[in-house]
């Protein structure tokens, strides 16, 4: 029989906030995490809004300054939204056996602040003035590691990287390691910092960028006027443990984790398979594992993008992995209101999962006004609504036909 693996923490960092609470409020409120990038438009790019993190970080009591000006962005996202898990968690680490909790975190893209600054030093001053730390601080393992030795966690540590599914496949993982025997609590997410210069290019040049410069209208999923997504940034982590554990420890445990699948497109580089095949087989996966029935299912935290492709695709998946009830249920992309996260999105769109498992509430998907013939289920429109939240799935598909898809239900300890 397979361990219950139960959510004891969370810790997010976003375009709506740097802690779950606020996060979660402007979510609900239908608040626009996107914003104009007056960079962007003095440098001449195409796309020209994005989805920032606001505000300044407090990373200061876990590691020293000298540290922290060490980090990429991408890393000091992972270390304060660990650092807000492990305190929501109540986790006492001196009092645990450090080889049975473990660290996986991911990156979409890592440290790519950091590369481009240290690729300027080299081609403006020469080899000998690119910085020492380049590699630890650029390399998407190095989030896991500094959380790791941060908190003395000696179990299972480790990276992972599938794109934007990277978050959720970090999860699953940890949920399996902790089935498996192989940790009692994980550490689990991703995180991504990927607004500079070249992710722009990258992104922009392939057509797979909004153009739109309206910060009001420019993400908007499953919209017929939809035509690519906005680029965002942030970090979502998260605390598994095994029941036993968590209750041996009296945890106060805020959801089940109950699902996982995974599948791949094996069809193109960037496209979604037709029909979302791979998607299909991966919510599927991910119900039975979590001995859910499509029925169970109240709320579909979607991938959501707000490309063309996908949404098409997601939605004619849903409807066929759901049948009729695909109309009963709740769905909406978050990503309407905080853009696209990358790796991060995943983790950020589960606690948005979890707290509508809690508060038997559903963020909207903002900014959808038409309709079109192939999304046509209800995509939670512009406002937020109350219905019973027992189950939900949250959905993440990446570049190179990843697809990862998590279950989560309401905790009942019998």
């Amino acid at each position: 029989m397979k361990k219950r693996v139960v959510i004891t923490g969370m810790g997010v960092v976003s375009p709506l906030g740097n802690d779950v609470d606020t996060f979660w409020a402007n979510l609900v409120a239908g608040n626009n995490g996107v914003t104009k990038q007056d960079w962007l438009v003095e440098a001449g790019y195409n796309a020209t809004v994005a989805a920032s993190v606001k505000d300044e970080l407090n990373i200061d009591d876990v590691v020293d300054f000298k540290e922290a000006r060490r980090m990429d962005p991408f890393t000091r996202y992972a270390v304060h939204s660990a650092k807000a898990a492990l305190a929501q968690s109540k986790l006492d680490i001196a009092n645990e056996d450090p080889t049975r909790l473990g660290v996986i975190i991911g990156s979409g893209v890592g440290g790519l602040h950091t590369f481009e600054e240290q690729h300027a030093m080299l081609i403006k001053r020469g080899h000998r003035r690119v910085s020492p730390f380049f590699i630890p601080m650029m390399i998407p393992d190095i989030a896991a590691g500094y959380v790791s030795i941060i908190w003395g966690l000696k179990g299972p540590n480790f990276s992972v990287n599938s794109a934007c599914a990277t978050a959720a496949h970090a999860i699953g993982l940890g949920m399996r390691a902790i089935r498996y025997g192989d940790a009692d609590i994980m550490v689990c997410g991703a995180s991504d910092a990927a607004l500079t210069q070249m992710g722009f290019a990258g992104f922009a040049n392939m057509k797979a960028l909004t153009f739109n410069p309206d910060p009001e209208t420019a993400s908007r999923p499953f919209d017929k006027a939809r035509d690519g997504f906005v680029m965002g940034e942030g970090a979502g982590i998260f605390v598994l443990e095994s029941l036993e554990h968590a209750q041996a420890r009296g945890a106060d445990i805020l959801a089940e984790l109950s699902g996982f699948g995974m599948t791949a497109d094996a069809y193109h580089i960037t496209s979604p398979a037709a029909g979302g095949e791979g998607a299909n087989r991966a919510m599927k996966m991910a119900l039975a594992d979590g001995n859910l029935k499509p029925t169970d299912i109240d709320y579909i935290n979607a991938h959501g993008t707000s490309t063309p492709a996908n949404d098409m695709n997601e939605s004619i998946a849903i409807k066929n992995v759901f049948g009729e009830h695909a109309y009963e249920l709740n769905v909406s992309s978050t990503k309407s209101m905080t853009g696209h996260l990358l790796g991060a999105s995943g983790g950020v769109e589960l606690a948005a999962l979890v707290k509508s498992v809690q508060t038997n509430t559903i963020a909207p998907t903002i900014h959808h006004e038409n309709p079109c013939d192939e999304c046509n289920l209800n995509y939670t429109p512009n406002s937020a609504v109350q219905r019973e939240v027992k189950a939900g799935i949250s959905n993440s598909f990446g570049f190179g036909g990843h697809n990862a898809v998590l279950a989560v239900k309401e905790y009942k300890a019998s």
